[in-house]
């Protein structure tokens, strides 16, 4: 009988799940759609039960496309989108949709518990800047938009723990997932009951603290039946999803670090000391005692998914004929377009921004349009706004004394070849490309199998998983044309963010 994992991936658009050998093959492989929802300026949010439903979903159709049998998985691994706020009663029910991390509708809360505690108090405990997109002011937004589901709430659950919850009935926080709330410690991995006072999150709302890679419980009868899996199955707390696709892609030595090209952007150095830096985000690694100093944007694989549904009209129509996906096409045309776009840059900023310019009224920018410029122009302006948001986060980072010498690509942009050579020549650093595609639901299914004994340790989990594809080098005459642009991108963000606040909710 073989013994497999069973990797569970929350991500923005769908669920993955995954099954895995213990060589980190791919068994089976699905996924399963869910919504966001965008009801006012600045709101995005997401209904749990819907991911669960999808979860339930794709793992009846991996589990029957491998011909797997449940008795054959030995282990689950959960790993999510950063920053929920999941308020379920004491029976389990979701009691709203949360906010998910690009929502920005707290910004007022987080103003006023800046100056109220201090900027730089709360920065002390929890290693991260008070911003909107973290758990905490979501969960003071209920306190004073909803207080009929504040008062019913037994715990706030991140997006991992709500479907470990699901698999087992048992509430969980992992480490790394910490880091949404301010009074969690950054440096003691515990939560600080002062700070927690100060904030007015009651002590009860949070759950027990476990290593990512901890066994949480078992799949109970109830979720037995909704998933067809064995009950019983050993469930471990999991990880966010930039933890976890660090680790799947072999990140887990200081210095190395994952350049993450999913929906959203960015990039994940691991540390083995505390570091923090305001402008940055720091959590836990999935791995015992390491950090990862993140940059996290808006502008990922989505400002090319959102290009692609606006503009790929005629793309998707010739596909069948021409055997090219509209996205391998839009690809081409940007291929023949000079490094630099002649001068077209793009600010990535479509819901907002992330770090390290914290301004929820950032705005998508073209500049430097004319008639001259083509749909060619305007993709491959894109590709290159996406890996100066990277650069600018790898510039902030390596301020902070952080070294990066090669960066690790996953997610679904990192089978551009041309899109991971323009951010290789953008930041002038060598980039590796494991098995993307994976990473995530690999990382996800590591932390199942060091927690059920299956890999002794995490050493051994990366050495017999990750197998790298290809390499990249950086085109240093290439690197000069993009280091003008990219002084021209800071500065017109810098030109525009009082106007970009101005119009902020228009």
């Amino acid at each position: 009988m073989r013994e497999l994992l069973l990797g569970v991936d929350i991500g923005t658009s769908a669920c993955k799940v995954a099954v895995f050998n213990k060589q980190g093959e791919v068994i089976a492989s699905g996924n399963g759609g869910y919504q966001v929802y965008y009801p006012h300026p600045g709101w995005a949010e997401q209904n749990p039960d819907e991911w669960w439903s999808a979860v339930c979903s794709a793992i009846g159709d991996v589990l029957k496309k491998g011909n797997v049998k449940p008795e054959e998985i030995k282990g689950i691994g959960v790993d999510g989108q950063s920053w929920s706020a999941i308020p379920i009663d004491k029976d389990g029910n979701v009691l709203t949709n949360t906010p998910i991390w690009m929502d920005t509708r707290a910004q007022s809360i987080c103003d006023r518990l800046n100056a109220e505690i201090g900027a730089d108090n709360i920065f002390q405990v929890a290693g991260n800047s008070m911003q909107p997109s973290y758990s905490t002011a979501k969960i003071l937004w209920y306190k004073e938009n909803l207080p009929e589901v504040y008062e019913k709430t037994y715990k706030i659950l991140q997006s991992n723990a709500f479907i470990v919850y699901r698999f087992t009935g048992i509430c969980s926080q992992d480490k790394s997932q910490g880091y949404g709330l301010h009074c969690f410690d950054m440096r003691t991995g515990t939560w600080d009951m002062e700070m927690c006072k100060k904030l007015g999150i009651p002590e009860s709302f949070l759950s027990d603290i476990y290593e990512c890679s901890e066994v949480v419980g078992g799949v109970s009868a109830k979720a037995a039946k909704e998933t067809g899996l064995l009950e019983g199955t050993p469930v471990v707390a999991g990880a966010l999803d930039a933890a976890c696709g660090t680790l799947g892609s072999g990140v887990i030595h200081p210095g190395e670090t994952q350049e993450q090209g999913g929906q959203a952007g960015g990039m994940s150095i691991c540390l083995d000391e505390y570091a923090a830096d305001p402008r940055l985000i720091l959590s836990y690694h999935a791995v015992p005692n390491q950090w990862i100093l993140q940059g996290g944007t808006v502008g990922g694989g989505g400002v090319m998914r959102w290009i692609e549904k606006e503009l790929g009209d005629y793309e998707r129509s010739i596909a069948k004929e021409c055997g090219k996906s509209s996205l391998v096409q839009f690809n081409e045309l940007a291929e023949k377009v000079p490094a630099g776009s002649d001068g077209l840059i793009f600010l990535p900023y479509m819901s907002g921004e992330r770090s390290p310019i914290w301004d929820p009224n950032a705005k998508g920018v073209y500049y430097g349009l004319d008639f001259s410029k083509t749909k060619g122009h305007l993709i491959r302006a894109a590709m290159e706004g996406v890996a100066y948001s990277l650069k600018h986060n790898l510039d902030i980072g390596e301020k902070t004394g952080a070294k990066v010498e090669e960066l690790l690509a996953m997610g679904g942009s990192a089978n551009s070849l041309l899109w991971t050579q323009i951010k290789s020549d953008v930041t002038g650093k060598p980039i590796t490309v494991p098995s993307s595609d994976t990473a995530t639901t690999l990382g996800a299914v590591m932390l199942a199998g060091v927690g059920i004994g299956m890999y002794k340790d995490f050493e051994e989990a990366v050495k017999i998983t990750v197998k790298k594809t290809r390499h990249h080098e950086p085109d240093m005459e290439k690197h000069a044309i993009y280091q003008k642009n990219y002084e021209t991108y800071l500065e017109i963000y810098e030109n525009l963010k009082e106007t970009m606040k101005k119009t902020g909710g228009m």
